[in-house]
């Protein structure tokens, strides 16, 4: 049973990436002027992950091609799979529990500092909310979005940045999957249109 046990623990290390890992802060060489000067008058206080939720390089084993993203939703990490065995590993917000997307998709479109406009679902769940929010650092979208699609539907899921930076580690959004907009940036400029997505 000892064995058993102590099997499972590698393993879960393993698919945690948690095995030979260094600290990593994003590159700002993909923030163009108009990012740094949108991130640099945020509305929003500037939390910095620490740990594990901050963005890291480690060991990753996969059967995955290297330029896949795979979610982990119950550890609250984004990885973007790259050669050797390795992948960039990002702290993320889910969604909640019955609103969180499992499954394959595929990167369908992608969109520079997005608008939002909330789904009739959204307005349900959360009363008091604007029926459309303008680009820009205040929007829940933040500086960036993936939108995912399954053939040539779009699933209404999305991979985007937050104004909300202090609740990244949790799952609390309505569904999609939450980064730093620092993060977010670094990954869209990695990401082309076609990467599959894999949501655990």
């Amino acid at each position: 049973m000892m064995w058993r046990a102590a099997g499972a623990l590698l393993l879960g290390l393993a698919l945690a990436g948690c095995v030979s890992e260094s600290y990593a802060p994003a590159p700002t060489a993909a923030q163009t002027a108009r990012d740094k000067q949108l991130l640099a008058n945020a509305p929003y206080p500037k939390v910095k992950p620490e740990g594990q939720y901050a963005r890291h390089e480690v060991e990753y084993p996969t059967n995955k091609k290297p330029g896949t993203i795979i979610v982990d939703t119950p550890n609250k990490y984004l990885y973007f799979v790259e050669d050797n065995g390795k992948a960039i590993r990002y702290g993320v917000t889910v969604g909640e529990e019955s609103l969180a997307f499992r499954g394959s998709a595929k990167v369908g479109r992608k969109t520079e500092w997005p608008s939002w406009t909330p789904t009739p679902e959204i307005h349900q769940r959360i009363a008091g909310l604007p029926p459309y929010v303008a680009p820009g650092p205040h929007n829940p979208m933040g500086a960036r979005a993936m939108y995912l699609y399954q053939g040539n539907a779009d699933t209404l899921f999305r991979i985007h940045g937050t104004n909300q930076p202090e609740l990244l580690g949790q799952a609390i959004s309505s569904g999609c999957i939450r980064m730093l907009n620092e993060d977010v940036i670094d990954l869209y400029s990695r990401v082309p249109v076609g990467t599959e997505v894999v949501v655990l």
